[in-house]
């Protein structure tokens, strides 16, 4: 293929956890090209494990500044399965399952799919908790983006039991 401007050729790992589900929840990318890396976190108060693994395809995609060449590894079937397999059908039945139903988190199949344009995108499944470096980082990320927040809420809610300041 030939363009005007050449495409960046890079690797992304991303990963989602949640404590409880819902609950507080953390999304993390490791964006890797040409011997950089790039570490991508954050996390939102209540949410589904689901959300946050495509959040963090999204915003993994949405950092990008240009047209690439992206070999994205994901340990989510629902991520992979759902922008490859089940997005279009969605699209087709008016965002609703083969069941009827409406399709959850569409808003962010809408984002991740209008993140996605401009780039050639390998969407490709590897085995959480197996020993894959870049998938235990971006785990690993997604975990310490939660437990900064829950440190925050419960240095928070110190501070408003502390003695003097009732």
């Amino acid at each position: 293929m030939t363009s005007a401007s050449p495409q960046m050729q890079l690797v992304i790992y991303t990963d989602g956890a949640c404590r409880g589900n819902p609950g507080v929840g953390g999304w993390a990318a490791v964006v890797q090209q040409q011997g950089d890396e790039t570490e991508l976190s954050g996390t939102e108060e209540n949410t589904t494990n689901n959300r946050m693994e495509l959040t963090a395809a999204v915003r993994a995609l949405q950092f990008l500044d240009r047209s690439s060449e992206v070999r994205l590894y994901t340990d989510s079937q629902y991520l992979r399965s759902g922008i490859t397999a089940w997005i279009n059908n969605w699209k087709r039945n008016g965002w609703r399952t083969s069941a009827g139903r409406p399709v959850k988190n569409k808003d962010l199949w809408q984002c991740l799919e209008e993140a996605s344009q401009g780039h050639e995108i390998d969407w490709c499944w590897v085995k959480g908790h197996a020993g894959n470096a870049g998938n235990e980082r971006a785990d690993t990320l997604a975990n310490q983006a939660i437990d900064r927040l829950m440190l925050h809420q419960t240095d928070e809610t110190e501070g408003l039991d502390a003695p003097g300041l009732s």
